[in-house]
């Protein structure tokens, strides 16, 4: 299996927000009942991307990850309100493909993409009962810092846990 990876376009919105809709349908079924999903289908998570992609796409970075020419996961990266952090917002696999090595494969991007903006450390959060999403930062090194949240997400407020990591110093220092 060849991993495309590329940047994201204008045109890529609808398709990244029919994945992410799959994606949290899949990884969150045991948090949120079905009939939310079905509320917000993935026409919404479409419209919801393009909406953000819109105000975001010159200081945010979305990779997507495509499987034989179909999209089969994404990332989006950007500035963060933790003090001297870059965050990484969203990484999702399209539910047919986690366990593939998409996920590794676009965590390795992100990493890249979050140094490349320039921050000392990334950040991102994680449902607090996500133990799958969990150990796939855990094991990309990834740790949690001790800062928590309660987010919404599909109108069900859930806990979360914040998840850092130091990220490589790039520049001159680091030229032989």
């Amino acid at each position: 299996m060849t991993v495309l990876l590329r940047p994201a376009g204008d045109d890529d919105t609808i398709a990244v927000g029919a994945l992410h809709h799959r994606s949290r349908a899949d990884a969150y079924a045991h948090l949120i009942p079905a009939e939310t999903f079905a509320a917000r289908g993935p026409e919404a998570m479409g419209a919801w991307w393009r909406e953000r992609w819109k105000w975001e796409r010159d200081t945010h970075r979305m990779t997507l990850a495509e499987v034989d020419g179909v999209l089969a996961g994404f990332t989006y990266v950007g500035p963060s309100e933790t003090d001297g952090a870059v965050e990484l917002y969203a990484i999702h696999v399209d539910p047919a493909h986690v366990g593939t090595g998409v996920g590794r494969e676009l965590m390795v991007n992100a990493l890249a993409e979050l140094a490349a903006l320039g921050g000392e450390r990334a950040v991102l959060w994680v449902l607090a009962d996500n133990p799958v999403a969990r150990r796939f930062y855990e094991r990309g090194g990834w740790t949690p810092d001790g800062a928590t949240r309660v987010s919404a997400v599909n109108d069900q407020d859930l806990p979360q846990v914040r998840y850092t990591k130091r990220l490589p110093r790039w520049g001159a220092a680091d030229v032989s």
